[in-house]
């Protein structure tokens, strides 16, 4: 479970596990402060003054979003962080957009070896909570596809170029549906034909890969989570009262916010010199969550938690053993529970939430390299 998503809800005493007062429901939802606007981000260092009202700019709708992407994109590649200084040559990427069945826009993108270079197999992704598929995924990718894969991508509707009202999810299932329905068109693409597909899930992300896996089965070979989403925690588990609050609230203000907005970096890069780049990720959602996303975030992670036996695709889990965003023993959890016959769970030690663009240089080419070594295991013919 997102530790942080609790954590942003900051409804002083009421979330926490010694909290053991009689509180009316009245009470506690007189407590939760919803709010509309968004906050303000901070100015970038070094940036210039253009660009930092480009990235101040109201990001609540995706044509906002994509302008400061493009304002953006090129500054983003310059960074000194690993993922782009040791990108592969000669990786192809496109980018386009698919209209869903709900009549989104949804933001796709694929990498793909170099010319001449067989594809091994569909990598096909989804992205966490605070995330895009762009930006440091673009090096994340680029690695996966250097070893001969092709790397496929959406931004779900609410987050990064796709349509919907930012960081707004008003049913879980949909953007799992919506993932279905885009990577059904991509496994479709002529370069992916009689080629093994994989899901990858990140974060929130990987609660979606599950989702998707449990709603069809049999139509993947592998799922790959890092950090993955899929149960609550005791230690954070909102009380029953403050859950019905949430519920509540989130009938009838959806899209408000729970204020206020923390900084939460810290807990996600360990590496303070990537904390710092990842300043640049100027259309990822990182203001406080809304009540409605709160309440389908923890009513996925608890239908997850119930169907976590069911999990059967060979399965790898890669956690940093130091997160405190998603608790590692989830994952022991989910390793334990999942009757896949061929299941691996990595633990990185020291490493926090984003093991594969916040860490040192070093540990985080060794997770994309323990990830490239699955992959060649269950493609390349014996």
């Amino acid at each position: 479970m997102d530790r942080a998503l609790t954590s942003r809800f900051n409804i002083p005493c009421t979330l926490s596990p010694y909290y053991h007062r009689r509180t009316s429901l009245a009470a506690i939802t007189r407590r939760i402060t919803p709010a509309i606007v968004s906050a303000k981000r901070s100015p970038i260092e070094g940036v210039s003054e253009e660009l930092n009202l480009i990235a101040s700019e109201e990001l609540d709708q995706a044509p906002a979003r994509r302008r400061a992407r493009s304002a953006f994109a090129d500054l983003q590649l310059q960074l000194d962080h690993c993922l782009f200084k040791k990108a592969p040559i000669g990786i192809r990427t496109e980018e386009w957009y698919e209209r869903n069945s709900k009549g989104e826009e949804i933001f796709c993108k694929c990498w793909l070896p170099e010319a001449g270079v067989k594809i091994k197999a569909a990598v096909c992704f989804c992205h966490g909570y605070g995330s895009t598929c762009t930006f440091l995924f673009d090096g994340i990718a680029k690695q996966i596809a250097g070893s001969g894969y092709g790397v496929y991508a959406i931004d779900h509707p609410g987050f990064g170029l796709s349509d919907g009202l930012h960081g707004h999810i008003p049913s879980f299932d949909d953007l799992a549906d919506n993932a279905i329905e885009q990577f059904t068109k991509m496994k479709g693409r002529p370069e992916l034909r009689n080629v093994p597909r994989f899901l990858f899930g990140q974060s929130m992300g990987g609660a979606i890969a599950l989702k998707v896996h449990l709603k069809e089965p049999q139509a993947w070979d592998g799922l790959i989570l890092v950090a993955p989403m899929c149960k609550i925690s005791e230690d954070v588990k909102p009380p029953k009262l403050v859950l019905n609050a949430l519920i509540l609230m989130s009938t009838l203000f959806p899209k408000a916010k729970l204020f206020p907005k923390k900084d939460m970096s810290e807990l996600f890069f360990r590496d303070p010199s990537k904390r710092k780049l990842s300043e640049y990720d100027v259309i990822c959602y990182d203001d406080q969550t809304r009540l409605k996303t709160a309440v389908e975030l923890l009513n996925a992670t608890r239908d997850i938690e119930m169907q976590v036996d069911k999990v059967s695709l060979p399965l790898l889990i890669l956690h940093g053993a130091a997160d405190r965003v998603t608790d590692p023993n989830v994952s022991k959890f989910l390793h334990e529970q999942a009757i896949s016959q061929d299941k691996i769970l990595k633990l990185y030690p020291g490493g926090y939430h984003c093991i594969l663009e916040g860490d040192t240089d070093e540990n985080i080419f060794t997770v994309i390299n323990d990830i490239v070594a699955w992959l060649d295991a269950r493609t390349t013919p014996k």
